[in-house]
C-alpha cells in the first residue's frame, strides 16, 4: 500500500495509544522520562503521517487511495481506515500541531498536572483516527475520545475562569455528541449500515417515502458537526473557551474546530453529490451562508476584540466560516484553494495561540506592577517619549541611535508579523496565496453569494489586518523602559516551525496546490471513493482458499 507496509496506515492511532497506555504505567514520579517518550512518540507520528502523504501524493488520483480492515472483516460489516489525499493532509497538519504544542508545553504546562501527557497522547489518537476513519460509528468514537481528552486539557492548569469557560465548553459539545448520536441512529435506520461509503452508495435507492427521515438525520448530524466547526450562531462558546485555555491546549484546538469542517466537506461531497436525485446539493445553500455569516461574525470580533486571546479565537472562526462557504459552493477549483487555505490557518492559528502567552507575558514585563497600579502615570510617560521621538532620545536622555533590539523582543515581534501576515491574507505569505486561489475560483461562480464571499474575503484580511496591526502596536510600539522578556528556546522552537512551514507553503505553492487541487478534484467524484472502499478484500491466510 502506497510504497510502505500496509499496517502502516493504523500506526498514527494505535501509537499515541500506546504511547499513554505506557505512561500511565510509569507512575507519577517520572516526568522527565514520560515527556521523552510523548515527544519521540508525537514526533514518531509526525513522520508517519508525512510518510502516507507523500505515498498517495506520487500515485494517481484513481488510484490515490490506502485502504486498511483492522479486523479483516469484509466491507462495510467491519472497521475500514481509509487514507485518501485529504486524510493524509489532516493527519499532517495534527502531527504538526501536535508536536509545535507538544514542546511550547515542556517548558513549564506540563508541570500543572499529572497527566498532561497522558490525555495530550489520547487526544492526538482521537484526531487521527477522526481523520482515518471511513465508518460513521467509529467517528463518533474518536470524537469522543478527542473531546473528552480535550475537556481535560481545557481545564488543565485550574483557575475560575478556566474552569468557568471550560464549563461552557463541555455542555455545548456534549449536546453535539448527543445530536451526533441521534443523526447516525436515523441514517442507519434509513440505509442499514454504518460505512461512509455504502451510505453514500445506497442513498440514490432510498425510496421517496424515508427521503424526509434521511434529509432529518443527515441535518441532525450536521447540526453537531458545524457546532464542533464554530459555525454562527452555534460558536458563542468558543471564543472564551479557547482564551481561558493554556497555551498548548489553545493551539491544539486549533485544529479541533477543523474536525468538523473536514466531516462536513467528506460527507457532504459523498452523499450530496449532483448525481444523488431528489437529495442533490441537499444543505449546500445553509453551508454557503451559513458560512458567510460566521466569516462576518468572524472578521467583526477580531475587530471587536480587546485580548489577543479572543482575537485569536475568533480568527479561528473566521477561517471556519471560510471554509464551509467554500465547501457548499460544490466547485473543485474553490475547495482546491479552500484546501491550502485550511493548511495555512491552521498553522498560523497554532502559531498565534502559542505567541499570545509569549506576547501577554512580555506585556506584564513591560508594564510593571507600578504602573499597573496607577493608570494614570503611564499617559504622561507615554506622551513624553513621543516627545522625545523626534530627536532620537530616550526618557533618560540617552541616544537611541545604535542601540540593539534585544534577540527575544526582536524574535516576537518578526513571529507576530508572520503570524499577522498569514491570518490577515497580505502578501507575499500563505494566506495571500490561499486566498487569491479562492478569489480566482469565484470569479467563475456568477451568483451573488459568489461575489459576497469574494467581497467578504477582502474585507475579513482589511479586518484581520487592522486588528492585529492594533495589537502589535500595544505590545511593539507604546513601550518605553522595557525589560527584554525572558524566552526559553523550547517556546520559541515550534513558534519558529510552525511559522517554517507557512513559509515553506509559499515557497512550494505551485506543488502545494497541484496536490490540493487534486484532492478536491477527487472529492467532487466520490465515486472514486465508493469504489476504492467497497473493493477492499480481506486478506486471505497463506494456505488457504478464499470464500467465494
Amino acid at each position: 500500500m502506497m510504497g510502505a507496509p500496509e499496517h502502516l496506515l493504523v500506526a498514527p492511532v494505535l501509537l499515541p495509544l500506546a504511547t499513554a497506555a505506557v505512561m500511565l504505567l510509569l507512575g507519577d514520579n517520572r516526568q522527565r522520562l514520560r515527556a521523552g517518550i510523548s515527544v519521540l512518540s508525537t514526533a514518531f507520528g509526525l513522520a508517519i503521517a508525512v510518510s502516507l502523504l507523500l505515498g498517495l501524493a506520487h500515485r494517481e488520483a484513481p488510484a490515490a487511495f490506502g485502504i486498511y480492515l483492522p479486523g479483516n472483516w469484509p466491507v462495510p460489516f467491519g472497521i475500514v481506515l481509509v487514507a485518501d489525499r485529504l486524510s493524509a493532509l489532516m493527519v499532517v497538519l495534527t502531527g504538526c500541531v501536535g508536536l509545535a504544542s507538544l514542546l511550547y508545553a515542556l517548558a513549564r504546562w506540563q508541570h500543572a498536572g499529572v497527566y498532561f501527557h497522558v490525555l495530550f497522547q489520547l487526544q492526538l489518537m482521537g484526531l487521527y483516527g477522526a481523520f482515518l476513519t471511513a465508518d460513521l460509528f467509529n467517528l463518533f468514537v474518536f470524537f469522543e475520545v478527542l473531546l473528552a481528552a480535550s475537556y481535560g486539557l481545557l481545564l488543565h492548569g485550574g483557575g475560575e475562569a478556566r474552569v468557568r469557560a471550560g464549563l461552557h465548553y463541555i455542555a455545548i459539545n456534549l449536546v453535539a455528541s448527543l445530536l451526533f448520536l441521534v443523526g447516525v441512529a436515523v441514517l442507519y435506520g434509513v440505509t442499514g449500515t454504518l460505512n461512509i461509503a455504502d451510505i453514500a452508495q445506497k442513498l440514490p435507492a432510498v425510496p421517496v417515502s424515508d427521503r424526509g427521515l434521511l434529509h432529518a438525520g443527515a441535518a441532525i448530524l450536521a447540526i453537531a458537526f458545524l457546532a464542533k466547526a464554530g459555525l454562527w450562531p452555534l460558536n458563542f462558546w468558543l471564543p472564551p473557551a479557547y482564551a481561558a485555555a493554556s497555551a498548548p491546549a489553545a493551539a491544539m484546538f486549533a485544529i479541533l474546530t477543523k474536525v468538523g469542517v473536514y466531516a462536513v466537506l467528506r460527507l457532504w461531497t459523498l452523499c450530496f453529490p449532483a448525481d444523488a436525485g431528489a437529495s442533490a446539493g441537499f444543505g449546500g445553500d445553509v453551508l454557503v451562508w451559513g458560512g458567510i455569516a460566521t466569516l462576518v461574525y468572524g472578521s467583526v470580533g477580531m475587530l471587536a476584540s480587546q485580548r489577543l486571546a479572543r482575537l485569536a479565537g475568533h480568527a479561528v472562526i473566521a477561517s471556519s466560516g471560510t471554509l464551509i462557504a467554500a465547501i457548499g459552493f460544490d466547485a473543485p477549483a474553490l475547495s482546491g484553494g479552500a484546501l491550502f487555505y485550511l493548511a495555512s490557518s491552521t498553522l498560523a492559528g497554532c502559531a498565534l495561540f502559542l505567541l499570545v502567552e509569549l506576547l501577554e507575558r512580555s506585556r506584564e514585563v513591560e508594564v510593571g506592577p507600578q504602573q499597573l497600579d496607577d493608570g494614570n502615570d503611564a499617559l504622561p510617560a507615554f506622551l513624553d517619549a513621543e516627545a522625545h521621538a523626534s530627536t532620537n532620545l530616550d526618557d533618560d536622555e540617552k541616544a537611541l541611535i545604535g542601540r540593539a533590539i534585544p534577540a527575544a523582543l526582536a524574535f516576537l515581534g518578526v513571529a507576530f508579523t508572520v503570524c499577522a501576515l498569514v491570518t490577515s491574507g497580505l502578501p507575499p505569505l500563505s494566506g495571500f496565496v490561499a486566498k487569491l486561489a479562492m478569489l480566482t475560483a469565484l470569479l467563475d461562480q456568477p451568483t451573488p453569494a459568489a461575489w459576497t464571499l469574494f467581497a467578504l474575503l477582502i474585507l475579513s484580511g482589511l479586518f484581520g489586518a487592522i486588528a492585529l496591526m492594533r495589537v502589535g502596536m500595544r505590545h511593539f510600539w507604546t513601550a518605553n523602559d522595557r525589560p527584554a522578556p525572558r524566552l526559553r528556546v523550547i517556546e520559541t522552537l515550534p513558534i519558529a516551525g510552525l511559522l517554517a512551514a507557512s513559509v515553506a507553503l509559499v515557497l512550494q505553492a505551485e506543488a502545494v496546490l497541484g496536490y490540493t487541487r487534486t484532492a478536491a478534484n477527487s472529492l467532487h467524484a466520490p465515486r472514486l471513493y465508493i469504489d476504492a472502499v467497497m473493493g477492499a478484500r480481506p486478506k486471505v491466510p497463506h494456505g488457504t482458499e478464499a470464500t467465494p
